[in-house]
């Protein structure tokens, strides 16, 4: 049995094996933080859930085989010490396995149906083919035997509990094949001209392509490029449900939304090689604004969650993604952006400024991203410099883009609004040397230790530079070997897996160091830079780190940690090889 090369290779404990398009994945990774002993296929429709338990066979026997598993982007291995069984994505909604002294086992993960969950189990008639129907994604798996032999299928027809399975396994040659398809209602019966080795080859390539379009500045300075692209590819979807246009999650494993501030930086790595794509990506959350102009705090296939938002960093993102972009946004795009940008500024300087008040407020932790922060510890409905700090590139953002459009008018008010915002941030909110935080209930002020609290360093050059100069210095005590902590380590309520209370995050690397090299501290962003490249080259793209010891912790195959490495090892490598000057990435 002969495969191709198939790039970098990966964990199944880490990252799933899935296809750009695919809503399910193989892992063993079956819900949150919970790790079964074989492989599952996994769908993300309607959720998470894990729908077919597959698993390797000593040859002529139902006794589960000990193998190793290996997997690069194309192409997914069990391997025994007889044998080996290869699966690979023949299209984003079928498999093909084939194996060879070893039999394979596909089984449904809910022993248990009822009238409103588990997997019914059926052979359809007149084909040798097998079907579990599963309620909890709404959809059907077909099972079609394309040579070999069907050994054992038990529970077909079967209510309640039983085991429900198909067990396949060589014929007179020593091997076997199969076809797994995901499908709605009725599909023709399953043909395919495509040999096992075509179908490989034709899904490294598929990843080659996406990764020669994302990272072709790659080289051996950033050799975690191949792999951060793989984890973008493997975790795209196609429209479905609520997801309104190609997506790129945040994971295929539990964290499989897309968050309404996670998606720019996805936006932002995809905008050079694959533009359509990126833009998808920025507007999403924006095809399910709400009549207030808000964004929805997620989106996913079957839910969109209104209560509460993210921060609006789309300014910001915006601006860097417009001169990511290989072309310029028509006049159309322009105008839509436009409108969609402002109605979300809008939502901020309306609803959440209380009465009489200059800069606005987050009325709970998650609305900043940052759920849980040291910031929030006192009170959660707050005014804080960094929510003022994204609202002021947002708000010169549109004043940029109103000039464009030529709606001067427009333009003269953004621009009277930001300055009055940042010349409130810093009014009101500078004090004794520190940002600090205000109860908008009772006026009363407080600091923390967290790095939420130097966020307004992303102004960069619109910050006055002693301001700069002092935030740059504190960024430095929430630096450790790998980054940058998000509570001080020497904090009181530093955790060492607390969520935004001590881990290092990608999205709050990428934004300090933008805002720190625009305002001129290019050593201490290239340190940064530097300290979290070499994190994710050691400990891959996990949601967060451990900021002491640097083991990934939660998820642990993040797409904004993907994106995020991408982006710093580009502008590494770029700034290595072309003039600042030369190109319009972000820096």
């Amino acid at each position: 049995m002969t495969v191709a090369p198939s790039g970098p290779a990966f964990s199944l404990h880490d990252i799933p094996f899935s296809t750009y398009g695919s809503w399910f994945d193989i892992s063993p990774v079956v819900a949150e933080k919970t790790y079964a002993e074989d492989l599952h296929l996994v769908s993300h429709q309607t959720g998470m859930h894990g729908v077919l338990r597959l698993t390797p066979l000593n040859a002529g026997t139902a006794d589960r085989a000990e193998t190793r598993v290996e997997a690069t982007p194309a192409l997914l291995s069990w391997i025994g010490r007889t044998g080996r069984v290869d699966l690979a994505y023949e299209t984003p909604d079928t498999l093909r396995l084939r194996g060879s002294g070893l039999g394979m086992r596909i089984s449904a993960a809910e022993r248990t149906l009822t009238p409103f969950s588990g997997t019914y189990f059926y052979r359809e008639p007149h084909a040798e083919a097998y079907v579990f129907t599963s309620y909890e994604t709404g959809r059907r798996y077909r099972i079609t035997l394309l040579s070999g032999a069907v050994t054992e299928a038990a529970g077909g027809q079967t209510l309640g509990g039983a085991e429900r399975q198909v067990t396949v396994g060589a014929d007179g040659d020593g091997s076997w094949e199969i076809a797994v398809e995901e499908y709605e209602t009725a599909r023709r019966p399953y043909r395919s001209p495509a040999a096992f080795e075509e179908i490989v080859r034709a899904a490294h390539d598929a990843f080659t392509a996406f990764t020669d379009a994302v990272a072709p500045w790659r080289s051996s300075a950033t050799p975690a490029a191949e792999l951060a692209a793989y984890v973008l590819w493997s975790a795209t979807v196609r429209p479905k449900g609520f997801v309104t246009r190609p997506a790129v999650l945040m994971s295929k494993h539990w964290m499989d939304k897309v968050w309404s501030w996670d998606h720019c930086f996805n936006a932002l790595a995809l905008a050079p090689g694959h533009p359509e794509l990126a833009w998808d990506q920025f507007s999403l959350p924006f095809d399910h604004q709400d009549d207030s102009g808000a964004l929805p705090d997620s989106v996913t296939h079957s839910e969109v969650l209104h209560n509460f938002v993210k921060p609006p960093i789309h300014g910001w993102a915006l601006g860097h993604l417009r001169r990511r972009l290989p072309h310029p946004l028509g006049a159309a795009r322009l105008a839509e952006a436009y409108e969609r940008l402002a109605r979300w500024t809008e939502f901020w300087l309306t609803s959440r400024r209380a009465p009489g008040a200059t800069l606005p407020h987050y009325q709970h932790g998650n609305d900043s991203g940052w759920d849980n922060a040291t910031t929030f510890d006192p009170e959660r409905v707050v005014v804080t410099a960094d929510l003022a700090a994204f609202l002021v590139l947002q708000l010169r953002e549109l004043a940029g883009m109103a000039h464009e459009l030529e709606l001067l008018d427009d333009a003269r008010r953004w621009t009277r609004t930001a300055d009055a915002v940042q010349a409130a941030m810093l009014d009101e909110l500078w004090s004794d040397g520190r940002f600090v935080t205000r109860s908008v209930g009772s006026g009363d002020t407080w600091s923390s230790a967290g790095l939420l609290d130097l966020m307004p360093i992303v102004l960069g050059e619109h910050l006055p530079e002693d301001i700069s100069a002092v935030l740059a210095e504190r960024l430095r005590s929430h630096l450790t070997e790998y980054g940058l902590a998000t509570e001080q380590p020497t904090s009181p309520h530093y955790l060492a897996d607390g969520y935004w209370r001590g881990p290092i995050w990608a999205p709050s690397t990428v934004l300090v160091e933008d805002g720190l090299r625009r305002a001129g501290h290019h050593r201490l962003a290239d340190d940064i830079s530097a300290r979290f490249r070499a994190l994710c080259e050691t400990s891959g793209f996990a949601e967060n780190f451990d900021a002491l010891t640097g083991r990934g912790l939660r998820d642990r195959a993040y797409t904004w940690t993907a994106s995020s490495y991408l982006l710093l090892a580009e502008a590494h490598e770029l700034r290595h090889t072309e003039p600042a000057h030369s190109h319009g990435r972000a820096r």
